[in-house]
């Protein structure tokens, strides 16, 4: 990847291929009830529109920004201000300048801030996000994503995102579309959602009787002519045709999210309102889960968290655990993958593991005497 606002993956494609986002559905079946959720629910006439592109729109750049870090970023502390204890805990590298949605004029809106690791391979993203002192932010909700394996939040947790999914890998670049294929489905938002998710959603936030599940996909129709559009169009349709759209959030019907970037033809983007809800079918949604059905499984449990001196003046913290999927250690530390961590050897630091899996968190605590 390269560092950066808005940096290009260099072909890097997050998460492995069986992860829902990179999943080819173009065969899959269609959801017995597809016509009536486009009718109610999406609107048969409701044209896609591009919520990305170039230039901006009142004061605010067009899109989801995104920024990319080495592996020597410094650590910020992040302060919850609403979901802390459904949220991963800092420390986080996320730069005290990084780009929140809606720059240069953010103002109260969902100010998303996401920010990919490339030497470690992780994606962190805040909701919410306001830059604190001394280099921390204040944040109503954080997740870290491991780029490299397929993971979810606990179900019934939110993640930066309504749906509790990671944001990033359903946006559309303009990197991907330079290149000639975007590999994976796209975020998209409708103004209505039920209280109910299926996968890969793990979170709801609606309330309508009969609405769509968050995590719900839809595929644009393979009979669809995309003939006539242009050519980083085209791109963008036959991703709707091969992966699909995911519904992540609320918000304006059929809207998809993407990265802003000056390289966007808006003129081209705008024959997106061309495609109407009637073009798409809603794929077979399976096991529809509500807060009173919701998975259960074993949780996480650490077993040992122990430190130790090490050479050159530091200390080596270690665990065991069964059943996680990915550790943060904090302070100092934050995600990292395995079963220990050298961090200074400095007195009466008294450091916390948290063990994350789908049903839960464990978590446990050492001091540096």
């Amino acid at each position: 990847m390269s560092v950066g606002l808005g940096g290009s993956l260099g072909g890097f494609r997050p998460y492995p291929n069986d992860n829902a986002w990179n999943l080819d559905v173009s065969s899959v079946a269609v959801d017995s009830n597809s016509a009536t959720i486009i009718n109610n629910f999406v609107g048969s006439s409701a044209g896609l529109h591009a919520d990305f592109g170039s230039g901006q729109y009142q004061g605010s750049n067009i899109g989801i920004p995104y920024t990319v870090v080495d592996g020597n970023q410094a650590l910020a502390d992040i302060n919850f201000t609403a979901y802390g204890d459904e949220s991963d805990p800092g420390p986080m590298p996320v730069p005290p300048n990084a780009a929140i949605e809606g720059d240069p004029n953010p103002g109260s809106g969902d100010r998303h801030v996401l920010v990919l690791d490339k030497d470690n391979c992780f994606l962190y993203e805040l909701y919410s996000s306001y830059p604190g002192s001394n280099g921390t932010w204040n944040a109503a909700s954080a997740a870290v994503w491991d780029l490299l394996a397929t993971e979810q939040r606990p179900w019934g947790w939110t993640s930066a995102d309504a749906a509790g999914l990671p944001i990033f890998p359903g946006l559309a670049r303009y990197d991907e579309v330079a290149a000639g294929e975007i590999q994976h489905a796209l975020r998209f938002t409708l103004p209505r959602t039920s209280a109910s998710i299926v996968p890969p959603a793990t979170h709801f936030a609606g309330s309508t009787n009969g609405a769509p599940p968050m995590g719900m996909r839809l595929r644009l129709k393979s009979s669809f002519d995309i003939s006539s559009y242009p050519v980083s169009v085209k791109v963008i349709l036959t991703a709707m045709k091969k992966y699909g759209l995911i519904l992540a959030d609320n918000g304006s019907s059929l809207y998809i999210s993407g990265a802003p970037d000056s390289r966007w033809s808006n003129d081209d983007l705008h024959t997106l309102s061309q495609v109407t809800g009637s073009d798409f079918e809603v794929l077979q949604l399976g096991t529809v889960y509500t807060q009173g059905s919701i998975p259960t499984g074993a949780a996480p449990a650490i077993t040992s968290f122990t430190q130790t001196p090490s050479s050159g003046g530091n200390v080596t913290l270690s665990w065991t655990a069964t059943n996680a999927s990915y550790f943060v250690v904090s302070p100092g530390v934050g995600a990292i993958r395995g079963n220990s961590a050298a961090v200074p050897a400095a007195h009466g630091i008294t450091y916390t593991l948290y063990a994350t899996n789908a049903y839960g968190r464990d978590t446990a605590t050492v001091t540096v005497p």
